[in-house]
């Protein structure tokens, strides 16, 4: 911290982060434990992307989408891991202001585009199973390629909404954040001014990043159970609800981790349950997507054993 302008104030020019554990004795396990989940998300999340750039058959608005989850959680997991990695080697983690917001940045704007992926892929299986004689039409290329553009627009602008005004607040000490990534609860506990306006920022950001998103997803899988309850086959049934299922488990798995995080506005104070609860979010969710698709998905199974193998796809 370096002497402000503002008589005995000093300004906040770095962070230390707490991180998981204190315990330099756990330390060297945790660091085994992240290190080998974060291996294992960015090997299954590149397969998934392997296997639907090699297999013809996966070259569908569908896999499209996935494909760009799969690269949204290789960045959320490694905005925020390989830095606890590191800390965990060197026994401290102190965090330049800069670099701890750019942190803050990156990890809400990729978290934001995911959240309105899993909105996109809901749309895409409502097309697919209601109106699948002019699927192909209102699933164009061109139009994949537009929602992808406004997920990641609305998500800039949340993103870098809620980074500059953590910026214009004053840090004048303490410096000690109590997790192990730099987010917007555990700043707004340091911060010497008035976090009233971040509040409401936070609040308006969790409706239109979570809430109206979680009402269209919900909507769209209303009309899905609708039509698929109609099939008469019980085959038909079978296969319309298991290509809806891994994408319901994963947008629970989401959408329940973020609710409990930025939700709770009445009270900022960090504590490790928020550890808990990010290690969720950064981490576990993450690792499990890679899983949840290829288990319940033959053609991508099929396509990851080709690709392991080294056969060709089936023309």
């Amino acid at each position: 911290m370096e002497p402000g302008a503002w008589g005995n104030k000093t300004v906040v020019t770095e962070f230390i982060l707490l991180g998981l554990t204190e315990n330099i004795e756990l330390q060297p396990i945790l660091f085994a434990i992240f290190l080998f989940a974060y291996v294992i998300t960015v090997g299954g999340n590149l397969s998934i992307l392997a296997a639907i750039f090699v297999e013809p058959k996966l070259h569908t608005p569908m896999y499209y989408f996935l494909g760009n989850l799969s690269l949204l959680d290789i960045g959320c997991i490694t905005v925020t891991v390989p830095p606890m990695l590191v800390c965990l080697l060197t026994h401290q983690c102190r965090v330049p202001y800069a670099a701890c917001i750019s942190q803050l940045f990156f990890f809400h704007l990729l978290a934001g585009v995911d959240c309105h992926l899993l909105t996109a892929m809901a749309y895409d299986r409502y097309l697919a199973i209601c109106q699948p004689l002019t699927y192909s039409i209102r699933m164009s290329r061109d139009i994949q390629g537009a929602l992808v553009a406004v997920c990641c627009s609305i998500s800039f602008i949340n993103a870098l909404t809620h980074t500059v005004a953590v910026s214009v607040l004053d840090f004048c000490g303490p410096n000690v954040l109590n997790h192990f990534y730099c987010d917007l609860p555990p700043l707004f506990q340091l911060s010497c001014s008035s976090i009233h306006l971040n509040g409401q920022l936070l609040f308006v950001g969790a409706t239109f990043m979570g809430v109206v998103p979680l009402i269209f997803i919900s909507v769209s899988y209303a009309h899905v159970a609708a039509a698929v309850l109609r099939i008469r086959s019980a085959e038909g049934r079978k296969k319309a609800f298991s290509m809806c299922g891994s994408h319901l488990t994963v947008v629970c798995i989401f959408y329940g981790t973020g609710f409990f995080s930025y939700m709770r506005l009445g009270s900022v104070s960090a504590s490790d349950k928020d550890k808990g609860i990010g290690i969720l979010n950064t981490v576990v969710s993450p690792m499990l997507n890679p899983l949840i698709y290829s288990l319940r998905n033959p053609d991508v199974q099929g396509a990851l054993k080709r690709l392991l193998t080294g056969k060709r796809p089936p023309e």
